[in-house]
């Protein structure tokens, strides 16, 4: 394991587990989060979001944690492991709230500066309906991976 992608709802631990298993592995980590959005939570323009992504999985070695699944190909066709974290909607909202308290004020470790922790109707629908409107989706793409790598794709 040297290239390893992590997704998951919004809640369910996919930084948490990049930095433990970085500093376990001694891999660098990737918090997609941190280079998606910029001051004020403004969005990166999507063809800047390709193409960054598209130099980070050209490192040697790497932890990237984050869906954005426009992108998730890029990350796919270049990871040697896929980790899934797949907790039930309740767990993960509540882990989206008690983060909203811890870091009350001020940006988390993993999302970029000036993007104060925030939680709203948008985000606790987007966990909230994760697993109806979303899992399947990212299912699809894991099976898709999968399928190219019993072809004999170069992982």
């Amino acid at each position: 394991m040297s290239k390893i992608a992590i997704i998951g709802s919004g809640g369910s631990g996919k930084s948490t587990l990049a930095r433990r298993l970085g500093a376990l592995l001694g891999i660098p980590v990737i918090h997609l989060d941190s280079l998606f959005w910029k001051p004020g939570w403004v969005e990166t323009e999507t063809g800047e979001w390709r193409s960054i992504q598209e130099d980070l999985v050209k490192g040697d070695c790497w932890i990237i944690d984050g869906n954005y699944s426009d992108t998730m190909d890029v990350r796919f066709e270049a990871a040697d492991t896929l980790v899934f974290l797949d907790f039930p909607r309740s767990l993960c909202l509540w882990r989206a709230v008690r983060r909203r308290f811890q870091y009350a004020g001020r940006s988390r470790p993993d999302v970029g500066p000036g993007c104060p922790e925030k939680i709203d109707w948008d985000f606790v629908r987007w966990i909230w309906t994760f697993p109806a409107a979303q899992r399947p989706v990212l299912l699809a793409e894991v099976g898709q991976f999968l399928a190219e790598v019993e072809r004999g794709r170069e992982v």
